[in-house]
């Protein structure tokens, strides 16, 4: 099975407000980079999309490690998304999980792969990190310019 590695990271403006992602895919010497931008989004879907869009470029199952500065991913993924999923995606606090939509896409997603969660801290040198956060707040920034040139 394949070993590959994700970095991934989501940035907002003004959040909620214009969104970027970033994510770079890191298989034994290639390294893939990919990106977006939405116009309405907030951090957390931003992070999520990023997780989302690395795990969509795979074309079979593999061996993942996932690098993110996001707790809001890796305490959900390892800690409250079995319980999430047993009470048909409620909280402890019985309310709907937010963006359900794209939980469910992540579940769905991670099924197909073996993946280890890890939290990185932000903007503290890691490379690959500070490259996917370049790349989301670049997609904002290229976005916001095209649309005040309409």
């Amino acid at each position: 099975m394949k070993q590959v590695t994700i970095y991934a990271d989501g940035a907002c403006s003004k959040n909620p407000g214009p969104g970027g992602w970033g994510t770079v895919l890191i298989y034994e010497d290639k390294v893939k980079k990919l990106s977006g931008f939405q116009e309405m989004s907030t951090n957390n879907i931003m992070e999520l999309t990023a997780v989302i869009q690395g795990l969509k470029a795979l074309k079979e199952k593999c061996r993942i490690e996932v690098f993110t500065d996001s707790k809001y991913i890796v305490d959900s993924v390892t800690k409250w998304l079995p319980g999430w999923k047993r009470n048909g995606w409620t909280t402890s606090s019985k309310k709907q999980v937010k963006n359900l939509v794209l939980w469910k896409e992540l579940t769905y997603l991670s099924d197909l792969h073996e993946i280890r969660w890890n939290w990185v801290k932000g903007h503290s040198g890691n490379l690959y990190n500070e490259e996917c956060d370049k790349m989301a707040k670049d997609q904002i920034e290229t976005n916001l310019k095209k649309q005040a040139g309409k």
